[in-house]
């Protein structure tokens, strides 16, 4: 048995806008179904165990900073002044003050960083990355200050 109906155009408006001259998808303003992240990327991913690259910058960067505060008292003892307001109160009230806050500031800055390694904090960079940074920063300023030593001859 078959029954013919009428299928009635039941739809009141065009659904499909035009595109304007200026679309919020070509310029980056608002992403698309395609370019938008998955699911599964949209949050940070917290582990139990980091990899080794990670660990080797987090144990280098506090190892760094000792060796800085060492070569800041090598220079304050050769003649040098601390241009960091904050240090300088610190090292006018004793050394290891200094050396101690010194130390734990840069350790919770990477704990924290090394906690949050895998968020992304814009365009591709995540807190790794921030590590990484940190590393050669450091680096660079052990060279510096290893230059301030030669040149003072100690």
């Amino acid at each position: 048995m078959t029954t013919n109906q009428l299928v009635i155009d039941q739809r009141q408006w065009e659904r499909r806008a035009e595109i304007s001259f200026v679309c919020p998808y070509q310029l980056g303003i608002k992403q698309g179904r395609r370019v938008a992240q998955r699911r599964s990327d949209r949050g940070a991913v917290y582990v139990d165990q980091y990899g080794w690259r990670l660990v080797v910058c987090v144990l280098a960067i506090v190892l760094f900073s000792a060796t800085d505060a060492f070569l800041t008292i090598n220079i304050l003892s050769g003649g040098g002044t601390e241009l960091n307001y904050f240090m300088a109160i610190l090292i006018e009230e004793g050394m290891q003050k200094f050396v101690f806050t010194k130390l734990a500031l840069t350790s919770l800055a990477v704990i924290m960083l090394t906690i949050h390694h895998e968020v992304r904090l814009c365009a591709g960079i995540r807190c790794r990355h921030l590590l990484y940074i940190f590393l050669s920063g450091y680096a660079c300023l052990i060279c510096y200050e290893l230059m301030l030593l030669q040149f003072i001859g100690m």
